[in-house]
């Protein structure tokens, strides 16, 4: 336990989740995009970011805050600083997550709690649907609290619930490549309790034409135009929430969900295949009982189960459909306390299975999953000052790792209310995939002898927040040992090594200003350097694959609620594709411009809105990781309806 006696540096963390989080301190807010919204505690169970890690830096997006603007999961998380996004294409096409230099394999998903992939899987953000998501929060840096999977971060996906009175929704959007998005919804009372059901459905031939140079390495060779094709996704789903006050003053909350999608894969720039098909279906539930006690008690069980299926045909996976089905469960429990009314203590006991079922040619590995993390809260000062600490030990089939933390908090009490200063320092680990280490799916091939990668990390800044707006800068440094990485050079086949160690350092500053309500401006800045530390002079101190070393994001909102106009930048600066650094993908700067206006003449009336978006105002020609171009510039038009036939209960 020598690691407790490390004083942590300071880390930011987003406007009005300065509270501790945890429940030990009442109140406290998450930072959205135009404003600063109280969350009830209910909202907030045991798995969420605000409660579990509270010092850490989280950032929280709110789709609602962006109505009409036609962006997916991936999209909305996009300006978020420390975060790096790898999208495939167009609607519906895969888009992974990287936070702060690790892998996509690095940061865990978890959706209501329930993890959508095993440890060390990437998950693809195109199945999970905007329309179904209340709040992206983003754990920005190591998550030690939440075992092996999230080496570099978290993003939890908590689902829409039911508002406390009755509503109906819909949103339709029909624009550029044949694309169509449409979701309908309804939340009330039903019998015992509150519900919602959510539809939704989005469709896209996705083709379009791009400008290709016969020989890229020589400036001035000849440019023709080619078309991408193959590139069409067609998706499906629903959300159905259940809640209810039960008996002895126990809260219970139940999530179903489902998504069904097919769609193509184009291949790369170079070797395209057009005949290439993906078809997937998931399933997801979880039920979370909660249940508090006099004298600063509570209780919080939780059990959940996933089960993907996916089949592949064509291009490199051949004729023959290549199926596999992806399947876990677990429960978890969680206990904090209240003592003497500055000392919080809380454990969680975890447990659960993973497994994998293929063709008979291939392995169907299986493991078991058991987690525990003991931590403690102490309130300094009259709660001016909070130090966090814990320690967390998984045993993940062969694998068995640990995840200390220190975390703290300062609330500046003698400059103006707002300030504070904030830090984490502590230990992170993953484990490898199953796809990792023994399935060959096309390209990419397995490799069994790969070991868990380990994070160090410390990560500290300042922040402020007033109620017009919030600036904060702050930076981190992370050693990785035993990295695992591809290296990749199409077609050829990729495969999963073990780096001997890398390490990362980041800046990360983001502010926003609302000077007047009709205005509102935000800006993030990230910078990053990444640098292998294996002892071979190909690749010894050279930046690490695919992580861009800035980027830059500027918005700009103008006019009141019932008509405004909106404009943003997105810069990311050139990447690396490859561990000797010889290979790059080119920088990008995408401008994207909309407006909304409100139709409806009255507050008391249906909401009924209009809104145009243009997005790649300047055809800029992106590239995938592959080199195949992203879509080019395309137009939407969005209809969006709510109406609260019964308005929302104020607690």
């Amino acid at each position: 336990m020598g690691w407790l006696l490390v004083i942590a540096l300071v880390a930011s963390v987003e406007p009005g989740s300065w509270s501790p989080g945890s429940r030990f301190r009442a109140g406290g807010a998450v930072e959205l995009p135009p404003v600063d919204v109280p969350v009830p505690e209910e909202e907030k169970p045991a798995q969420s970011p605000a409660r579990r890690d509270p010092a850490a830096v989280v950032t929280t997006v709110e789709p609602s805050q962006h109505a009409g603007e036609v962006k997916d999961t991936a999209q909305l998380l996009a300006p978020s600083p420390g975060v790096t996004l790898s999208s495939s294409g167009g609607l519906g096409q895969t888009a992974t997550l990287s936070v702060r230099g690790t892998a996509s394999s690095g940061t865990l998903v978890l959706l209501d709690g329930v993890p959508l992939g095993g440890p060390g899987e990437s998950v693809d953000l195109a199945t999970i649907p905007a329309p179904i998501v209340q709040r992206l929060e983003v754990l920005r840096g190591s998550g030690s609290r939440y075992g092996p999977g999230a080496l570099g971060g978290v993003l939890n996906v908590v689902t829409l619930r039911p508002n406390g009175g009755a509503r109906l929704f819909a949103e339709g959007t029909q624009g550029s490549f044949e694309t169509s998005l449409l979701s309908a919804g309804a939340s009330g009372e039903v019998p015992g309790g509150q519900g919602l059901v959510v539809l939704h459905g989005a469709r896209s031939e996705g083709n379009f034409d791009y400008r290709y140079r016969t020989l890229r390495e020589v400036p001035g060779s000849l440019e023709v135009v080619r078309s991408r094709e193959n590139n069409h996704a067609l998706y499906g789903g629903g959300l159905m929430r259940y809640r209810a006050d039960l008996p002895k003053g126990v809260l219970l909350d139940a999530v179903a969900e489902g998504l069904a999608y097919g769609r193509g894969l184009a291949g790369t720039v170079d070797n395209p295949t057009p005949d290439a098909l993906e078809q997937g279906q998931r399933l997801t539930g979880a039920v979370r009982a909660t249940k508090r006690f006099e004298g600063g008690g509570e209780l919080e069980a939780l059990g959940w189960a996933r089960h993907n299926r996916n089949a592949l045909v064509g291009g490199s996976f051949g004729p023959d459909v290549y199926r596999q089905n992806d399947t876990g469960a677990g429960v978890e429990l969680n206990y904090s306390q209240l003592v003497f009314g500055w000392h919080g203590v809380s454990a969680m006991v975890s447990g659960g299975g993973e497994w994998l079922q293929g063709p008979s040619t291939v392995a169907s590995p299986s493991w078991g999953r058991f987690a525990a993390m003991a931590r403690d809260e102490v309130l300094l000062f009259g709660g001016d000052v909070t130090v966090d600490a814990s320690v967390r030990v998984d045993r993940v089939g062969q694998f068995t790792g640990f995840s200390p933390k220190l975390g703290a908090l300062w609330l500046l009490p003698k400059l103006p209310k707002g300030f504070e200063l904030k830090g984490n320092v502590g230990q992170a680990w993953r484990a490898p995939s199953f796809f990792e280490l023994y399935v060959q799916q096309g390209r990419m091939a397995p490799n069994a002898e790969l070991r868990p990668e380990r994070g160090l990390y410390v990560d500290g800044a300042a922040a402020f927040r007033h109620a017009r707006g919030f600036v904060q800068v702050g930076g981190f440094y992370a050693l990785y040992e035993d990295l695992i990485s591809y290296e990749y050079y199409p077609p050829m086949l990729a495969r999963p090594v073990n780096f001997a160690a890398a390490q990362v350092a980041g800046l990360e500053a983001e502010g926003r200003v609302q000077p007047l309500s009709w205005l509102t401006a935000s800006a993030s800045y990230g910078l990053l350097f990444t640098q292998n530390l294996k002892d071979d002079p190909r690749y010894y101190l050279q930046p690490l694959p695919y992580r861009p070393a800035h980027k830059v994001h500027a918005r700009l909102a103008i006019g009141p609620k019932w008509l405004y106009a909106r404009g943003e930048v997105l810069y990311q600066s050139e990447q690396f594709v490859n561990r000797t650094a010889t290979l790059t993908l080119p920088g990008r700067v995408f401008v994207n411009v909309g407006a909304t206006c409100v139709l409806t003449p009255s507050p008391s009336w249906p909401s009924l809105s209009l809104s145009f978006e243009l997005k790649n105002l300047l055809d800029a020609q992106g590239a995938d990781l592959d080199g195949y171009p992203l879509p080019p510039r395309a137009a939407y038009l969005t209809l969006g309806l709510s109406w609260d036939v019964v308005p929302e209960r104020k607690s």
